[in-house]
């Protein structure tokens, strides 16, 4: 159920790069938690350069930070998410890590850019996945990303799928819409 992240135009050439998505990964003994935490400092600044993020458990321990942007170059989208993961690190250096150096990766947050280009694919929506029976990817409400305080409670969108798209509605839907460019 991984869709690729680009968007083909009428003869099959790739269009630029309309969606920024940031992958959170924790180095243990960090969890879900500290991603948690860096989600939600993310958001600060996205939303602050115009952009309205969407955050997504990855299915197993981590979580992802999704943005609709202009389209634009996948080399400036990474050269931003680049500088936002720097800038993260140098702000607190006890939680964010923008190095993928698994030295450098325990009890702090790596996020991994995912690249929209040709190659590159990530699961979107809602899909079963992980090891537990309730482990899954989807979209979380940015309280429940804030109210995530224990590694062992489970931030999982499963298995009651229905019942949020009924709650919530589309959490994903502001990713059909193109927002500002990035500055």
């Amino acid at each position: 159920m991984h869709v690729p992240q680009w968007r083909l135009g009428p003869r099959g050439a790739a269009h630029g790069a309309d969606l920024l998505v940031l992958d959170l990964d924790p180095g243990p003994p960090a969890t879900i938690v500290e991603c948690c935490q860096v989600a939600l400092l993310l958001r600060e600044v996205l939303v602050a350069d115009g952009l309205e993020p969407v955050a997504k458990t990855s299915g197993s321990k981590g979580l992802q930070v999704y943005a609709a942007l202009r389209e634009t170059s996948a080399d400036r989208t990474s050269a931003y998410a680049h500088e936002l993961a720097k800038r993260l690190e140098a702000e607190h250096p006890d939680l964010v890590v923008s190095r993928m150096t698994k030295t450098l990766r325990p009890h702090k947050v790596f996020r991994r850019l995912v690249p929209e280009q040709r190659g590159q694919d990530d699961g979107r929506a809602l899909l079963a996945a992980g090891t537990a029976p309730a482990d899954g990817l989807g979209p979380l409400t940015w309280d429940e990303v804030a109210s995530c305080r224990a590694a062992e409670s489970s931030c999982s969108p499963l298995p009651d799928v229905l019942a949020r798209i009924e709650k919530h509605g589309d959490l994903f839907a502001v990713l059909n819409t193109q927002s500002d460019e990035l500055r």
